[in-house]
């Protein structure tokens, strides 16, 4: 199946760029090009993209409310966002992780990089650079959340064995090591996942990341048992 992808950034050089990078591959299609974040959300929409690169700093709205105006459309459900950025270490990719990006990548990115970073989003198999990504996670959701937390962030309704592999997958473990450590199948491991996305009301696994450090079940600094 053909992976749709939609960009989203105001340089247009920058766009060329990656369009030169990924329209090569056979697989992936660009299906549109985004200048501002509102015209991001209208061409997922009207486009039916599957991915979208997604730059942070864009005028008329920013990347991180597309996302957020993205992650909460019903009918954008199917729509993952990989946000582009300069400087990996910016607070604002955390920022667009909160507000329902399925992860990040730096504008460096080698186009093998890039494809295969394509193709695990549109997935949902796996957060992309979890160790890099848990790094920053760490780092920022080490600050107070300015609000209450969501109701979705209460874990009560995780079996024990729900909680275990989401504390793993903050960890930034792939399925086949968690499995490996809890001595369960892939399959399984990946089931568990699955229900713990569903009771949570999540879509990735990046988001859940950032519930497992904002619950408290895993903390910033903490070595992985």
């Amino acid at each position: 199946m053909t992976i749709r992808v939609l960009l989203a950034d105001d340089q247009p050089l920058i766009r060329a760029g990656f369009r030169m990078f990924v329209e090569p591959d056979p697989e992936v299609e660009i299906v549109g090009e985004a200048g501002t974040g509102r015209e991001a959300v209208a061409l997922a929409r009207s486009e039916r993209a599957d991915v979208v690169l997604m730059d942070i700093r864009m005028p008329d709205m920013d990347g991180i409310e597309a996302t957020r105006r993205i992650a909460a459309a019903e009918d954008l459900a199917g729509v993952r966002v990989l946000v582009l950025t300069t400087f990996e270490n910016d607070d604002n990719v955390v920022l667009a992780l909160r507000a329902g990006a399925s992860g990040f990548l730096g504008k460096h990115v080698d186009p093998v990089d890039l494809l295969h970073a394509i193709r695990v989003v549109a997935a949902g198999e796996a957060l992309l650079s979890p160790a890099a990504t848990r790094g920053l996670v760490t780092r920022f959701l080490s600050q107070p959340v300015p609000s209450a937390l969501p109701a979705a962030l209460e874990l009560g309704g995780l079996t024990d064995r729900e909680r275990e592999v989401l504390a793993l997958v903050a960890y930034g473990l792939s399925n086949d090591e968690i499995a490996e450590r809890l001595h369960l199948s892939p399959l399984t491991v990946k089931t568990h996942i699955n229900r713990a996305m569903t009771k949570l009301g999540v879509r990735d696994r990046a988001q859940l990341v950032v519930i497992a450090y904002q619950s408290g079940l895993v903390r910033p600094g903490e070595q992985q048992p």
